[in-house]
């Protein structure tokens, strides 16, 4: 079969695509030759009048960095020139003027145990930079903690404070918060006038330190090394074996736990009860009070024997004699007393 074509077909047309409410024709979909992701180059024709405001920022680098920095930094600044960015790096020229000076302090052989080293600089440091800041605003200095040294720039006044507080620190003679609190009433004190010629001791705070007992470290005794392995432990089921309770039915198991928990009871009982009677058991009195006790008893039945003798001797000398009885009782009571000195 030979299949001839008459030329154009005639086709059905297409129906036309339904929009919706926002779907209407937009007048850059008509010419597809525009590039609308396209970003034109600035052109400074488009500012004349320039800048309403500058505005600035200053970034802080590390030291070790600084060396890179300098080389790089020309080819930073004519990159940013194109742009009307102008940049400058600042290489501590602080130190440059006549008032300001630098310390660099050395921790490092100040504490010998490495960990206890690290936890005071991180004392001198603080959560996030916080205690360091602080010491900046309260002395006036750029503090810096690297490594073993610490690096602060300011004046004589400054310089002389932040040494004193990094050498308490890191000697564990006082903790820099403390040194905040001083240095914050020393500011307060100094914008009274009244009180410039005065000495501030009695206003300054006063602390002392605690010793702190630490917990002491159990260390294990090391068992002598052997080759062979330790003999094993008899198990739940072995030790049921040795005492014959596998071999119980339930209800003599269940019989025999009873009684051992009812000996426990017992004995709980009784040791509580002990206890309970031993707050009205009466203490035992020491025996010295009891030889004292003796002696004295000793004491007057002597005095009373002696009494009676001489009230009978008393008697017979009355009956031969006319005797003063004032005087033979004052008599015989410096007797009795010289006796009783050297029985003592």
């Amino acid at each position: 079969m030979e299949h001839e074509n008459d030329g154009d077909v005639s086709r059905p047309p297409k129906s036309k695509k339904h929009r919706g409410k926002h779907d209407k024709p937009k007048p850059w979909d008509e010419d597809p030759n525009i590039d609308h992701w396209k970003i034109d180059k600035f052109d400074a024709s488009w500012n004349e009048s320039g800048l309403l405001e500058v505005s600035s920022f200053s970034t802080l680098f590390p030291q070790y960095r600084e060396k890179y920095l300098q080389e790089v930094w020309p080819n930073v600044k004519s990159a940013l020139k194109e742009y009307g960015i102008s940049c400058e790096l600042n290489l501590a020229i602080k130190i440059l003027d006549d008032e300001i000076q630098c310390d660099i302090i050395k921790i490092a052989n100040l504490v010998r145990n490495k960990e206890r080293f690290v936890k005071r600089r991180q004392h001198l440091v603080g959560p996030n930079s916080s205690t360091l800041k602080a010491l900046e605003i309260l002395t006036g200095c750029y503090i810096l903690v690297q490594g073993n040294t610490v690096a602060a720039m300011g004046s004589f006044k400054g310089l002389k404070q932040v040494r004193r507080i990094v050498e308490d620190c890191i000697l564990n003679k006082m903790h820099p918060v403390y040194h905040i609190k001083v240095l914050m009433m020393k500011k307060e004190l100094e914008k009274d006038p009244a009180l410039a010629q005065e000495n501030w001791d009695r206003f300054l705070p006063k602390f002392k330190k605690k010793n702190v007992k630490q917990k002491k470290v159990k260390t294990k005794e090391k068992k002598p090394y052997t080759p062979f392995p330790p003999p094993q432990q008899p198990s739940k089921i072995d030790e049921q074996l040795a005492s014959g309770e596998f071999f119980m039915s339930q209800k003599k198991k269940s019989a025999k736990k009873w009684r051992d928990k009812q000996e426990q009871q017992t004995q709980k009982t009784a040791e509580n009860k002990r206890k309970r009677e031993a707050a009205f058991v009466p203490p035992e009195e020491p025996r010295d009070r009891e030889a004292k006790s003796e002696d004295n008893n000793k004491d007057v039945a002597a005095m009373a024997m002696s009494l009676k003798k001489k009230a009978a001797e008393f008697g017979k000398q009355k009956l031969s004699e006319n005797i003063n009885a004032e005087a033979y009782i004052a008599a015989t009571g410096e007797t009795s007393r010289k006796k009783s000195k050297r029985s003592a």
